[in-house]
C-alpha cells in the first residue's frame, strides 16, 4: 500500500492546500502546464487514506479548495451585486457544492477499487468523467478544467482531436503515472512520455489556415453592467459612446459590438442606434417578457438579416431554477439588487448568423465556455465565430480565465474567433488560439484581419467522444491494477 503523504496538518486541511496548489495552475500564468503535479499530490492523498469515509472526505475538501481559488473573483462579483463584501461569503456555497461532486465520485471509485494505485487511476479517469458532465444540464459551470493549463504549451493544439478535455485526459494520466512511477513501476509514465512528446510535435508542426480576410471593427467599452442593468446609464449615452468609437470604421469594414449593446422590444426589423452593416448583441427593455438575450446581423439598411439566441444561460444569472414557486425569495433578492431577474428565453437551436454571403458563428458571453457551442456552428459552416461579451460582471482573473477558455475553442474548430466586450478582452484570436490583436484596458476599437475558413476537426466531427473513452481507459487500468493488487482487508 502507498504511504500517506507526511504531513502534520488535519487532514482537511492537508487537503485543501493541496486543491489550492491545483487551483493555482488554473490561473492566468505561463508555469499551468505543471498542473500534472500538484494533481499527482491531490490524487495520492485522497487515495492513500485508509477507510472509503476519508477517501471521500479528503476528495471533498481538496474539491473545495481547488474551486476555491480557481474561483475566488466570485466572491468580489457576490459583494459588489449585493452592495456588501459580506455577501462573497455565499461563494462558499458554490466551493462546497463543487467539492461535494468530486466526493460522490471518490466514493464510486473507493466502492469500485480498494488499492491506492488503483484508486489514482479510477480517480484520475473519474476526474475527466466529472469535468465532461459539468459541461452537461441546466446548472452546469465548467469552469475549473483540467486541459486549459496547457495553454502556455503547444500541446493544447491537441484540442482539435478531442476538445479541451482531451488536454484534461493528458494531465489526469500524466498525474496518475507519476504515481505509479513512484510506486516503482514505469510503463506507464514511459507512455505518457510519448503522449507528450507527440502532442509538442503535433502542436509546433500545426500552421495558420489559408482564407479570405474579413475586415472587421471590434469595439472595448468600459460601461458599468450594473448600471447598465438598473438603468442608471442611459441607453442614449451608451448608443452614443458606442457610435462614436464605430466612427473609425475603414471602407469594407463590419463592425461589431458587445452583448446587449443594443436594446430593443419586441421583434424589431430595424435597428437604427446600430452603426451597421455588423453584428451586435441585442437585449430586451427592463420588465419586458420574454426577455432575450440575443445576438443579430445587421445590413447597411439597418436591417436585420439573422437572429440568434444565447445558448447556455448562466446559472442564477440568466437561469433561476424553480423561479415561479420561489418568486417570493427571488423578489427579496430583485429588491436588494436593483433589477429583475426574470428567466431568459434560451436558444432553441444554435444556428449561424448570415451577412452577405458570409457564415458567421455568433455566441454569447458564457456560451464561449461551453466547446459544443462553437462546434455546433462550425458544423452548420460557420467560417468565422464572433464572441459578443459583457465581461464586466467579473473580476480579477475571471476575465483572463474567460478568455484563455475562449482562445481553446479557436483550437477545437479551427476558425478565428473575433471579441467585442464590454470591460473584458477585445481583439481577435486565430485559429491556433493565439491573440493577434487585443485590447484589454480602456475605451477604443480595434481593427482586426480575421480569415474566413472552412473544413471540419476531428473535433468537431467526434466531440468529446475520444477523451471520454481515454477517460475509461483510465478507469478500466486502475481495475486492472486492482486485480493484479495484493490482498488487502476491506475498507469500511
Amino acid at each position: 500500500m502507498l504511504p500517506l503523504l507526511p504531513s502534520k496538518l488535519p487532514p482537511p486541511l492537508t487537503a485543501l492546500l493541496l486543491g489550492a496548489l491545483l487551483a493555482a495552475c488554473g490561473l492566468p500564468l505561463e508555469w499551468s502546464f505543471v498542473a500534472y503535479l500538484p494533481l499527482a499530490l491531490v490524487l495520492l492523498y485522497a487515495a492513500s487514506a485508509p477507510t472509503r469515509r476519508e477517501v471521500v472526505g479528503r476528495a471533498f475538501w481538496s474539491g473545495a479548495g481547488y474551486s476555491a481559488v480557481h474561483l475566488w473573483w466570485l466572491t468580489a462579483f457576490l459583494g459588489k451585486l449585493f452592495g456588501t463584501p459580506l455577501a462573497g461569503g455565499l461563494a462558499l456555497f458554490l466551493f462546497a457544492l463543487e467539492g461535494a461532486f468530486l466526493a460522490v465520485m471518490a466514493w464510486l471509485a473507493a466502492r469500485l477499487v480498494r488499492s491506492p494505485e488503483a484508486r489514482v487511476w479510477v480517480l484520475a479517469g473519474g476526474w475527466v468523467v466529472l469535468e465532461w458532465l459539468r459541461f452537461l444540464g441546466p446548472l452546469a459551470f465548467p469552469w475549473p478544467t483540467l486541459g486549459y493549463t496547457l495553454l502556455p504549451t503547444p500541446a493544447v493544439q491537441i484540442a482539435d482531436l478531442g476538445g479541451v478535455l482531451l488536454g484534461s485526459v493528458l494531465v489526469a494520466a500524466t498525474a496518475a503515472a507519476l504515481v505509479s512511477f513512484w510506486r516503482g513501476r514505469r510503463p506507464p509514465l514511459l507512455l505518457l512520455s510519448a503522449a507528450w512528446v507527440g502532442a509538442l510535435a503535433y502542436g509546433v508542426t500545426r500552421t495558420p489556415g489559408q482564407g479570405p480576410a474579413q475586415p472587421m471593427l471590434t469595439l472595448r467599452t468600459e460601461f458599468d453592467s450594473f448600471g447598465r442593468a438598473t438603468r442608471q446609464l442611459s441607453l442614449e449615452e451608451m448608443y452614443g459612446i458606442q457610435r462614436r468609437l464605430s466612427a473609425a470604421r475603414r471602407p469594407g469594414e463590419l463592425v461589431v459590438w458587445s452583448e446587449t449593446a443594443v436594446t430593443a422590444s419586441g421583434e424589431p426589423q430595424l435597428l437604427p442606434e446600430f452603426a451597421a452593416p455588423g453584428i451586435t448583441g441585442l437585449g430586451t427593455p427592463p420588465g419586458e417578457t420574454p426577455r432575450r438575450n440575443s445576438v443579430v446581423s445587421v445590413n447597411a439598411a439597418g436591417e436585420i438579416t439573422a437572429r440568434s439566441e444565447k445558448a447556455k444561460l448562466v446559472p442564477f444569472g440568466e437561469y433561476f431554477p424553480l423561479y415561479s414557486p420561489l418568486r417570493p425569495a427571488y423578489g427579496v433578492i430583485e429588491q436588494v439588487i436593483g433589477f429583475g431577474l426574470a428567466p431568459i428565453r434560451p436558444a432553441e437551436t444554435v444556428t449561424p448568423l448570415t451577412l452577405n454571403g458570409v457564415s458567421y458563428g455568433a455566441y454569447i458571453c458564457y456560451d464561449s465556455v461551453f466547446p459544443w457551442v462553437a462546434r455546433q456552428l462550425t458544423r452548420q459552416g460557420a467560417e468565422l465565430l464572433v464572441n459578443v461579451s459583457n465581461d464586466g460582471w467579473y473580476d480579477g482573473w475571471g476575465v483572463q480565465q474567460h478568455f484563455m477558455m475562449g482562445r481553446v475553442r479557436a483550437i477545437e474548430t479551427r476558425r478565428w474567433i473575433v471579441r467585442s466586450v464590454n470591460q473584458g478582452v477585445a481583439g481577435a484570436v486565430d485559429d491556433l488560439g493565439r491573440p493577434r490583436q487585443t485590447l484589454s484596458a480602456g475605451e477604443g476599437a480595434l481593427h482586426v484581419q480575421p480569415r474566413l475558413l472552412t473544413g471540419q476537426t476531428p473535433y468537431t466531427r467526434l466531440g468529446d467522444l475520444p477523451a471520454l473513452l481515454l477517460a475509461a481507459l483510465m478507469i478500466g487500468y486502475g481495475v486492472r491494477l486492482e486485480r493484479r493488487a495484493e490482498p488487502t482487508g476491506p475498507l469500511s
